[in-house]
């Protein structure tokens, strides 16, 4: 049965779905069967692994809503071992139509659970929100990565987002467990980048990756070439660090 991480924090612009893209891909090219769903309303894992979302016909909307069945929503990627489940702007209005639904919180564990013996691992693009989607998702999920830029506010809402954690463990899925801290955007030449990274590595200790995404220019650019970075230049920076990353990931679950 495949690993399913959700990639999740409520603040946006943490990097969110640049990690969904290029560890999923990092992941296959270690010949790892991998599955990213991307479950943001804004569809940029889907643009950025080349499909266009105006253009996706099937999405995780009509599963969750119960229109559509997941294996007819996996599309393959130009990447070999990596399948996409594409996301459309019709999500947004999926916490509406699910909000009368029994056992809300647990449709995207129950679309899942119909391919998960397929996968090594299965990631899941979470939007930048704590609503019925991403619950859904962590519901869903057997662990949860937490990007953490380094930044100066790093740390603002950290704490709400372990608390609704704690309360999905209590009540909804008892065997999520917190994957690991992903620091991202380090900037190696700004004191207040190191400063972030040794506050959270000094307060969350052994929840921390040891990899730490930089800032980098191929990881901003190879979104709008519809490939993700390892594609895009398998030397630069950002992709080196993303395949250290998978390689943590995979030692951690062997």
């Amino acid at each position: 049965m495949g690993k399913i991480i959700a990639i999740a924090n409520q603040k946006g612009g943490v990097g969110k779905t640049t990690s969904a893209m290029n560890l999923a891909a990092s992941l296959a090219v270690l010949e790892f069967k991998t599955l990213v769903v991307d479950a943001d309303p804004q569809a940029n894992t889907t643009s950025g692994l080349g499909r266009n979302p105006r253009e996706v016909e099937l999405s995780i909307y009509e599963c969750m809503v119960g229109k559509a069945n997941i294996q007819d929503c996996i599309v393959q990627t130009d990447v070999p071992h990596l399948d996409l489940v594409p996301s459309h702007i019709n999500l947004v209005g999926a916490e509406v139509e699910m909000v009368n639904l029994t056992n809300r919180e647990e449709k995207m564990r129950n679309v899942l659970g119909e391919i998960s013996d397929n996968y090594d691992f299965i990631l899941i693009d979470c939007a930048p929100s704590l609503g019925l989607i991403t619950i859904n998702s962590l519901t869903a999920a057997n662990s949860v990565i937490i990007p953490v830029q380094c930044e100066y506010f790093a740390l603002e809402g950290l704490g709400k987002l372990l608390n609704t954690i704690t309360i999905i463990q209590k009540r909804l899925n008892s065997s999520l467990e917190i994957e690991g801290i992903l620091l991202t955007m380090y900037d190696v030449r700004l004191r207040l980048s190191n400063q972030v990274v040794d506050e959270v590595q000094t307060h969350f200790k052994n929840m921390v990756f040891k990899t730490i995404i930089p800032r980098n220019v191929k990881l901003s650019e190879s979104p709008s070439f519809g490939i993700p970075a390892i594609q895009h230049d398998a030397d630069s920076k950002g992709a080196l660090a993303y395949l250290n990353l998978a390689k943590e990931i995979a030692d951690k679950n062997q």
